[in-house]
């Protein structure tokens, strides 16, 4: 056990849970109290459950109906939601309390502590507040901590067992910790996919609940990199998602369902109704409402297809751009025999080591400091130029570069909270 884990039924664990829900003094709000919209109803009867992606209470006041579930948060959401100062007071009486129940810990620890706290707290606030399911996002610095994943996870389940979706990011270590969830039981919001494959490696070997495609990343890429006009690439990987999870609901115990994240506005609402589950941001929300579209063409549109444009002289076959919608047979192959091996034995290096030596090796690419510290730099969408020619080597995937990008977007944000958090100590 390493020392930044604290078990989820240690001293500490079971004070700072005990904590979290007496912070939240609000009383339970009914869903019923909420009205109903027609519209949101017929959207609803395709098939797809919705969610609003955001943190920020009174943007979701706005905006909810009964037929809304459930809110999902992230590092960015709930740094937003802290820098405006309203847990500040909070941060001192935590601080005390883990210095008294972990008289040993560092300052490193500590703020982390802090952190979870603040994110549990805000999480229950949303689901007093909404009557809503809330998916709470693990601390960034677990992504490769496989063990402290599963602690804090069980830890946030803890909590609030019934309504909170624990949120588990895409990497080696995020993969066998969210096993071990959820065969304890855990609802989990597996994140940060961005392709079909990422999502059939995910559902076949942790079995989460809820698996994501950013789509609206997906096509900022192709348009920002001026490889296409940015239109229909998000929405094809996740209807390609959506039919190999169901595909994949034949095997015993899998029973994934398809999240669409990254939404961007109301008419990949309209044109991807019948996924299993839309979390839109309030804009794109707002923007549904308003457009008003009649009831009669809200269809379920998941065995569509829709065509993808690549710009004039680029070849998409040579610079694997497919790779967000295709599932092609090696792949098949590996996962079929990845399904045979015995999970537990597994390890995030030889996991790693399996898919290299069944030619899935870009899946989860390896980066050096320097590409790190480029990833970071270049911000969510990455710059085509600097991965074009691994890519092509066979030593990086666009979807596994984005969803590198993606953690390390999401690390900037939870480092811009952890030291609002220090500052206060």
């Amino acid at each position: 056990m390493k020392p930044n884990a604290p078990k989820f039924d240690s001293r500490l664990a079971m004070e700072l849970a005990a904590f979290c829900r007496k912070a939240v003094a609000q009383p339970q709000q009914s869903r019923e109290s909420f009205a109903s919209s027609p519209l949101w109803a017929a959207a609803a009867r395709t098939g797809t459950a919705l969610w609003l992606d955001t943190g920020d209470v009174e943007a979701a006041r706005a905006l909810w109906t009964r037929e809304f579930q459930a809110l999902t948060t992230n590092n960015t959401l709930l740094n937003k939601e802290v820098q405006k100062g309203q847990y500040d007071e909070l941060v001192p009486d935590v601080a005390a309390l883990v210095r008294g129940a972990a008289t040993d810990i560092g300052e490193q620890q500590l703020v982390q502590e802090i952190a979870f706290v603040l994110n549990a707290v805000h999480g229950l606030k949303l689901v007093r507040t909404f009557d809503a399911d809330v998916s709470v996002e693990l601390h960034t610095a677990l992504a490769d901590d496989a063990e402290a994943s599963y602690q804090y996870g069980k830890r946030f389940h803890a909590i609030c067992p019934d309504r909170f979706i624990v949120k588990v990011p895409l990497t080696p270590s995020g993969v066998l910790a969210a096993r071990r969830l959820a065969a304890d039981g855990i609802r989990l919001n597996f994140t940060l996919g961005f392709s079909a494959r990422q999502n059939y490696l995910i559902a076949l070997l942790a079995k989460p609940t809820y698996v994501n495609v950013f789509m609206g990343r997906i096509n900022a890429f192709l348009s920002d990199n001026k490889l296409g006009d940015g239109v229909n690439a998000g929405e094809k990987a996740t209807l390609s998602s959506q039919r190999v999870l169901r595909r994949l609901k034949k095997n015993p115990g899998i029973d994934v369902r398809q999240i669409g994240a990254s939404m961007r506005n109301s008419q990949q609402c309209m044109d991807l109704l019948g996924l299993d589950v839309f979390t839109i941001p309030t804009a794109a929300a707002k923007e549904f409402f308003e457009r008003k579209p009649a009831l009669e063409t809200l269809k379920d549109h998941t065995a569509d297809d829709p065509k993808v444009t690549f710009g004039p002289g680029i070849d998409a076959a040579a610079d694997k751009l497919a790779v967000f919608w295709t599932v092609d047979d090696v792949f098949e192959r590996a996962m079929c025999q990845l399904a045979a091996v015995d999970a537990s034995t597994l390890s995030a290096d030889k996991l790693l080591a399996f898919l290299a030596q069944h030619g899935c090796g870009d899946l989860f690419p390896q980066f050096s400091a320097d590409e790190k510290s480029r990833v970071t730099k270049e911000g969510k969408i990455p710059v085509h130029a600097s991965w074009k020619d691994r890519v092509q080597k066979g030593t990086a995937s666009w979807d596994g570069v984005l969803t590198a990008a993606a953690l390390a977007s999401f690390t900037a944000d939870q480092a811009a909270l952890d030291e609002r958090i220090a500052r206060l100590l």
